[in-house]
C-alpha cells in the first residue's frame, strides 16, 4: 500500500502569473492546482497574493479550486501599479507548515526565495522548485538544476480556454 505523502506547494502567485502571462498564455488555476495533486501528491497549496478589494471573485475561485490563500496588504503606487510583496509571508508560512509536510514543492523564479530554497534541500524536504520559465529566472537557482522543474512545456494541459 501506497504512504500517504503530506506534500505542500508554496506558491508565489505574482510571479507565477507574471512569467507564464510574458509567455503569451493564461493560466487555468482549476487544473493547475489538479496537475499539482496527481504529478507531485500535493495535499495544500497555498497561494501568497496581494489583496485587492476588487479581485473578490478570483479569491473565491482559487478558493473553490483547493487553494489556501494568503493575502498581503497591498499599496498603490504614484503611477498606480499596485504592489503586494509576498516573499516574508511565503517563507515565513513555509516554516510554520514545516513539520507538517514531508516534501515542499516552491513555485517562483524569483531568486529571494534562494536560502528558503537552500535550507529545505539541505533539509532533504524540498519536493522541487517549479520556475514558471525557464527563459526568465534569478541565476541564483542555476546551481540547482537537478531539484528544478520548469513550467513552460505544460502549456498544452494548464492553459485557460475561454468556454465557448
Amino acid at each position: 500500500m501506497k504512504k500517504q505523502l503530506h506534500n505542500y506547494a508554496f506558491i508565489d502567485s505574482q510571479n507565477l502569473n507574471l512569467s507564464i502571462r510574458n509567455q503569451g498564455w493564461i493560466l487555468n488555476f482549476r487544473k493547475y492546482r489538479q496537475y499539482l495533486s496527481r504529478k507531485y501528491d500535493i495535499s495544500m497549496a497555498f497561494i501568497f497574493i496581494g489583496y485587492v478589494p476588487l479581485n473578490q471573485g478570483l479569491y473565491t475561485n482559487l478558493q473553490k479550486d483547493g487553494y489556501i490563500l494568503i493575502h498581503k496588504s497591498t499599496l498603490t503606487l504614484p503611477d498606480g501599479t499596485v504592489k503586494g510583496n509576498v516573499d516574508a509571508e511565503l517563507v515565513l508560512h513555509t516554516m510554520i507548515e514545516y513539520k507538517n509536510f514531508d516534501k515542499a514543492l516552491i513555485v517562483t523564479g524569483d531568486g529571494d526565495f534562494y536560502c528558503l530554497v537552500d535550507y529545505l534541500i539541505s533539509n532533504d524536504k524540498l519536493l522541487n522548485l517549479m520556475i514558471p520559465d525557464k527563459t526568465s529566472f534569478s541565476s541564483l537557482y542555476r546551481k540547482l538544476m537537478p531539484h528544478i522543474v520548469f513550467m513552460n512545456n505544460l502549456r498544452p494541459i494548464l492553459e485557460y480556454q475561454k468556454e465557448k
